[in-house]
Formats: structure tokens, sequence, C-alpha cells
């Protein structure tokens, strides 16, 4: 009698297991809906890791764009708004901070063009195409002022009485000559 109730015993157990299995993969399956919270957890750190810039600062340079993994972002004085003028051998050291992703849900000022060389496209800011610099290595930024290139900077926000109002950093005359610095641990991204 006693072998009969263990089989039994063990015979309800996998059963129970098996039910539990059975629930948790059908559930998992479903699809979950908008006003689940484990939907809008997700999608807000699915935000967070689709970020397309960041905003990094320098004891010489203040604050500059940069990648979301922090490499630095440059503008070029001879673009005009939303036109790349930087092709073929000028791409080789400067290459285009091209989009990887989506081009919806971006970040104010940020927008993309399409390239008329490679017709791939490029994110801009305000307007003016984003680059790297390959002469770039572990966080630092060494292209700024070379080849009439300069680091891209936020825009700053400036009150006055009846309004606050973003206006676009001065991008001055680039220097000629290279400044060399790491960028501090502060960052945002956006």
């Amino acid at each position: 009698m006693k072998k009969s109730s263990s089989v039994a015993i063990i015979v309800i157990v996998l059963l129970v297991i098996a039910g539990g299995a059975y629930a948790i993969f059908h559930n998992s399956n479903k699809p979950t809906t908008p006003s689940s919270t484990a939907v809008n957890s997700s999608s807000q750190a699915s935000t967070a890791s689709n970020a397309v810039l960041a905003t990094k600062t320098s004891s010489s340079l203040g604050q500059y764009l940069a990648e979301p993994n922090g490499q630095a972002l440059y503008i070029y004085g001879g673009d005009s708004s939303g036109v790349s003028n930087c092709t073929g051998s000028c791409l080789a050291s400067w290459p285009a901070y091209q989009d990887k992703g989506s081009t919806s849900g971006l970040p104010s000022g940020v927008s993309t063009i399409k390239r008329t060389d490679n017709g791939e496209t490029q994110y801009t800011y305000n307007g003016m195409p984003l680059y790297t610099f390959v002469g770039d290595s572990n966080g630092q930024v060494t292209g700024n002022g070379v080849s009439n290139f300069s680091i891209a900077k936020p825009a700053t926000t400036t009150s006055s009485s009846s309004s606050s109002s973003s206006q676009p950093a001065s991008t001055g005359t680039a220097t000629t000559t290279s400044t060399s610095s790491a960028p501090s641990s502060s960052s945002s991204s956006w």
C-alpha cells in the first residue's frame, strides 16, 4: 500500500510541475498591452538605450556633444545647414555620424539628412551635419580646430523676463591648434 501511495504522490507532483510550466510558458507568449506596467518600464529602458547624443564636459572645452559611447562629435566649417560638403578623403578622417536605427522620436535639435555622395542617413544638430574624428581615442578630444572642424556644442538656454528659449551655441572660427583633453565623468544622454 505504501508503494502505490508513493507513486500517486509522485504523479501528482509531476502534474503540478507540468501544469505550472505550461502556465508560465503560455503567459510568456501572450502579447502585453500598453497599459501593462512591464511595457511601460521596458519602453522607458528602450528610450534610454536609443539615445543619439550625449553631453560631455571637459575642463578646457566646456560642454560638448558626443555619441552615447562618449566619442566626441564635430561640425565642419565647410558645411551649410542640412548639407554635408565633407566627402571622399575628408570622410576617411572625419566619418559622418550616421543613423543606425530609427529616426523617429529624436531629441530637440537633432535631425537627419540624406547624404548626396552615398545616400546614407547622417545625423545633424541644429541643421549642421555631425562627424567623428579618427584621431580621437580613449575619450580624448583631439580634432577641435583641425582642418576646419570644431567640437559640436549643445545649445545654451537663456532666460528673459518673459520666457526661456534655446539658442544655438556659437561655433566660432576654427583655430589652427589642436586641443587634447580627456572628458570628465559629467555627461547626459538625450
